[in-house]
């Protein structure tokens, strides 16, 4: 698998460093150019070529930094949909969220029935936790985590690796548990949004600070497992890589926009 970062922070900003400025988008992972893992940013990275060519959309949550770009998609590939509508992935309460929420011809059209209900953009495709799904050649498994919506990490699965990417998420077991037992597990993408001394916010909000991650670490018990952060905060990116090192993790990487990494 080849993992394009398209966004990879937990909010918009620009902001300063020793290299100038950088941009920090949200959340959206491109998999081999077809399969987007979270829709935050699509259509500010991606060419009109690039964005035709994703089939499928995995959706963790509801949350704006999750989906903001997911109706922009759609809008974009009106017109565009010889190879069938793009499919959205998850969990039915996630689903029926999107329905009732966007597109729901309030805050955008409803592309599940546009142009017509029979050629639509965009299907809603229900996942059933705990149950492994094929999309084109990938095993997709969507397991429940801890936010403050209802929210689910993946374990996405090729034919040689498996990758594991942990939602939003506070404290959690189950998608631990999971991924241990994963024989092709290469590699994590888990999410820290805040640092140490805001860990009253980060488990009201339903987040991870270093040291929470550091304990939930400990519950994989894969030491051997590259760790690639995502969902920092931008004001707090530096502390929290800072927080991070000091943990002494082997095999720690800041996700950062445009990286292009490989799962296999």
């Amino acid at each position: 698998m080849i993992i394009r970062v398209l966004g990879c922070h937990g909010s918009e900003l620009s902001v300063g460093g020793l290299h100038g400025v950088h941009e920090c988008r949200t959340c959206g992972f491109l998999i081999n150019d077809t399969v987007m893992l979270d829709a935050g940013t699509i259509s500010s990275a991606l060419l009109d070529t690039e964005q035709s060519k994703i089939r499928h959309v995995l959706v963790s949550h509801t949350h704006i930094d999750h989906i903001k770009a997911l109706p922009l998609l759609a809008d974009n590939m009106a017109g565009f949909t010889e190879k069938g509508p793009i499919q959205v992935w998850s969990v039915p309460v996630v689903l029926e969220a999107l329905r009732d929420h966007v597109f729901n011809d309030i805050i955008y059209p409803d592309f599940t029935c546009l142009p017509t209900a029979e050629d639509p953009v965009m299907v809603l495709k229900p996942l059933e936790e705990g149950t492994a799904r094929t999309l084109d050649g990938y095993e997709v498994t969507a397991i429940p985590v801890n936010h403050i919506v209802p929210t689910v990490g993946f374990i996405i699965r090729d034919a040689e690796a498996a990758l594991l990417y942990s939602g939003d998420t506070s404290e959690t077991r189950r998608i631990w548990e999971t991924a241990r037992r994963e024989p092709r597990l290469k590699a994590a993408f888990i999410e820290t949004s805040f640092p140490n001394e805001l860990s009253e916010l980060a488990k009201t909000s339903g987040h991870l600070t270093p040291d929470m991650l550091g304990r939930e670490w400990q519950k994989l018990g894969r030491p051997d497992i590259p760790i690639y952060i995502y969902h920092r905060k931008p004001p707090y990116r530096d502390l929290i890589a800072e927080e991070l090192k000091r943990l002494d993790l082997p095999n720690i990487n800041m996700l950062e926009e445009g990286q292009r990494i490989q799962v296999s």
